[in-house]
């Protein structure tokens, strides 16, 4: 099992969002990123455990949990010519955009950005380095074991 960080802005689709969504499920959707994309259609398994993460508001953290619910599969929305994420170069039978689905798990109390910084347990953590702006990064299983057992009390 790998564990990850998706990053999302709150007000596109947030924590909530995911936990009011249908089965408590929704495509990862919209990433245009290689290296992200990559986390996604070549790394990234079914059952993986997820850190939600709010990003691009007042208060960027840690959210909730989630999990990998599906394989990957190509992004609908890089072939819709409505969507922001549409993708003139691509083609239907050779998609360059990818998803997952991802399955909420939990909420948790927002664990910020700035706590995130307070441990040296998590210095390594990819969300912690200068300059990181992926929206999807690894998550070591020591980082996960001490975000949920001392921060989230899980």
């Amino acid at each position: 099992m790998s564990y990850w960080l998706m990053k999302s802005e709150p007000d596109e689709f947030g924590i909530d969002d995911l936990a009011a969504a249908p089965g408590k499920s929704a495509a990862w959707a919209g990433v245009r990123n290689y290296q992200a994309r990559n986390f996604m259609r070549e790394k990234m398994r079914v059952g993986d455990k997820v850190f939600f993460y709010h990003s691009s508001c007042p208060q960027p953290g840690i959210a909730g949990i989630a999990e990998v619910a599906s394989g990957p599969y190509p992004d609908a929305s890089q072939f819709d010519r409505k969507s922001p994420y549409f993708d003139e170069a691509v083609k239907r039978e050779t998609p360059r955009w990818f998803n997952v689905d991802v399955r909420f798990v939990k909420k948790t109390r927002l664990i910020s950005l700035a706590e995130l910084r307070e441990h040296r347990e998590l210095a390594s953590m990819r969300v912690l380095a200068p300059g990181n702006r992926l929206s999807i990064t690894p998550v070591d299983a020591r980082e996960w074991e001490f975000i949920t057992r001392r921060l989230m009390k899980l």
